[in-house]
Parts: C-alpha cells; structure tokens; sequence
C-alpha cells in the first residue's frame, strides 16, 4: 500500500473519530438537562404524593373511613412529550417542554364518593405551598365521549440541594367508576384497526352515564347509613 493511501485512510479514520465525539457531545449536552429536568418532574410527583398520603391518614382518623382508594403516580414518557410538542408546534428544547406543558408529572388519586373528589381538592389548594394554574372539572362538565374526572395543575415547590425550584404537576381526581371507564375506554376505543363507529360511541357514552348514576347512587346509600349509624348509637 502507498504512503499516501495509509496516510489518506488514518487521515479519513481520524476524522470520523473527530466527527463521532463531537456528535456525542451534542447528544450528552442535550440530553443531560432533559434527564434533569425529569428527575424534578419525579421530585415534585412525590411531593404531592406524599401530600394526599397525609390527608388520607388524617381523614381517615377523623372520618373512620379512607376517602382515598389509591394514589398513582406517572411521567410522560419521551414519545408521548415529543408527539404533543410537534403537534402543538412547540420547538423541541428543554425550556420549551418546561414552558408549555403541565402534564408532565402527573398524580391521579382514585376516591370512594364524589364528594370526596371535591373536599380533597379543597384540602390540597387549601396548602400555602400549593398554586393553582388551571382546574377543569369534566364531573360537571363531561366532556362529549362521556369522561368524567377533575384535573388540577398545580405548581409545587421541590428544595434542591442549593436551591428551590417551582414545579407544575397535573392531579386527576376520580371515583372508582370514572377510572375504571376510562381504563376500558381507551382499551376500547384504541383497538388497532377500529373503524369509527356510532354504536361503539353511544355504548360508550352510556356507560359513562350510568357509571355517574352509580356513584350518586352508591354516595346516597353511604349517606343514609351514616345517619342511621347516629340515630342508633
């Protein structure tokens, strides 16, 4: 082999040495502050967790009853924050993602009554370390396919080891029945291949309707046993 052949290929290797660390150092620069930024989102998560832990043991005491059936926790996945950033047209940066969606960190606490859904609310906003950001309430107002639920995005402090940083999380407050329908609905409804169909919609829609019949229905008797209970101590 000539000289200037091994001279030409150490040169091209050099260079595709060259090429691949500075690509890799884009990719670890880049990817760092997301990690960052998600290891807040899990922070904050716990904190608001924790939260509704203790106003479940201390509801619990005072009521004789846990008005909290379960508590679960969830960080959108980097395919789901990517698809809603392009489709929003938002530019794909961390500030970006930090800046535009509330979704990220999410807590969805599943209660026994409605009533329930709307006293831990209060309970929770009633915290002076807990901020507002938006509330919709899809139990007053369902939206058209028959969901139910009441979501609240919520800025919450997390204490790092040299600062404090505000973080936003999305709380969904549900019965028992409005997770369970929208548990199956979205099994239902995302089947690969489904057609639309009007007499999957309506069925659906009718579910969810008699889903809220039920939790009113199931919160009156709660309540007449109650008053019996203190009529006959």
């Amino acid at each position: 082999m000539e000289i200037e052949d091994i001279y030409s290929k150490l040169t091209a290797n050099f260079l595709e040495q060259l090429k691949n660390q500075k690509i890799s150092a884009i990719v670890k620069k880049s990817i760092q502050p997301y990690k960052e930024l998600m290891s807040y989102y899990k922070c904050a998560m716990m904190e608001v967790e924790t939260k509704f832990t203790v106003l479940s043991e201390e509801l619990s005491m005072q009521y004789d009853r846990n008005p909290i059936e379960s508590i679960r926790t969830r960080l959108k996945s980097p395919e789901s924050i990517r698809e809603k950033m392009v489709r929003k047209g938002y530019p794909l940066t961390v500030d970006s993602i930090e800046k535009n969606l509330h979704d990220i960190a999410g807590v969805r606490v599943i209660c026994s009554f409605p009533s329930d859904i709307y006293a831990l609310a209060d309970s929770i906003l009633d915290q002076d370390d807990i901020k507002l950001i938006e509330k919709k309430d899809y139990i007053k107002n369902p939206k058209a396919n028959g969901y139910r639920s009441l979501h609240l995005i919520i800025e919450i402090p997390i204490f790092l080891h040299d600062h404090k940083k505000l973080m936003k999380v999305e709380v969904q407050l549900r019965t028992i029945s409005m997770d369970w329908w929208a548990s199956l609905e979205h099994k239902i409804r995302y089947k690969k291949g489904l057609p639309n169909s009007d007499f999957i919609e309506k069925e659906l829609i009718e579910c969810a309707e008699m889903g809220s019949a039920m939790d009113a229905r199931m919160e009156r008797l709660h309540n007449i046993a109650t008053e019996l209970i203190e009529e006959n101590p």
